[in-house]
């Protein structure tokens, strides 16, 4: 496979988030005065905008306790930043297999549910915020599996979607991709395990940043 853009996800694919997210709900939900998720539900809906990933976890609210979850959540989590058994890692390989990306001539970029002060911070703080030439978060796009921040993506990189591949550790990614036309690649380190992948559109599953490499750079 060749491609001039690449696009990747967030968390669960670049930044190994899972704790930090799961403990944010847990405490927003418990600052609601409700029970909180399972860890297991949690991790099926990251990648979805949080408002999205709230009325996943809990259909039953009525909007206004949604938002004020989705509130309690960011204070959670900016909370958890200052907390030293909480951080946002990046997976094995990641930073190496930006850097031979970049070197290569692809153009990244980033499309997220996570929002774009919580993407810039992670960015930040692994010195990747040089390699990717446009980020779109769920801050001023519709919620995945809706393609349209996928689309932006690949335009401000100055792609074409034939031309364009997403990286993503969910089915929410693969999806999305699908819809706008953009070859699906998933990777089996994240929340939605390999076959869920590959049912919902992915091309190939790689296990380790190696493999995913050896996808990219033919």
């Amino acid at each position: 496979m060749s491609f001039e853009v690449i696009v990747f996800d967030c968390d669960g694919t670049l930044v190994d988030s899972g704790a930090m997210i799961v403990a944010a709900m847990a405490g927003a939900f418990d600052a609601s005065g409700l029970p909180a998720p399972e860890a297991a539900a949690v991790r099926q809906v990251i990648g979805l905008s949080l408002e999205e990933a709230v009325r996943g976890l809990a259909p039953q609210l009525a909007v206004e306790t949604r938002r004020a979850v989705v509130r309690r959540y960011r204070t959670a989590f900016g909370g958890l930043r200052a907390d030293a058994r909480y951080d946002e890692p990046l997976f094995p390989g990641m930073a190496a297999l930006l850097e031979g990306l970049d070197g290569a001539g692809r153009r990244l970029a980033i499309a997220t549910g996570k929002s774009r002060r919580g993407v810039d911070h992670v960015l930040a703080v692994h010195g990747l915020a040089q390699r990717f030439v446009s980020i779109q978060s769920a801050d001023g796009n519709p919620s995945k599996p809706h393609p349209e921040m996928l689309r932006r993506a690949v335009a401000e990189a100055g792609g074409a979607p034939e031309r364009a591949c997403m990286i993503g550790d969910t089915v929410f990614d693969m999806e999305m991709a699908t819809l706008a036309g953009v070859a699906a690649i998933g990777v089996g380190w994240g929340h939605h395990p390999p076959d869920r992948l590959v049912a919902a559109g992915a091309r190939a599953v790689a296990e380790d940043a190696g493999a995913l490499e050896g996808l990219l750079l033919p």
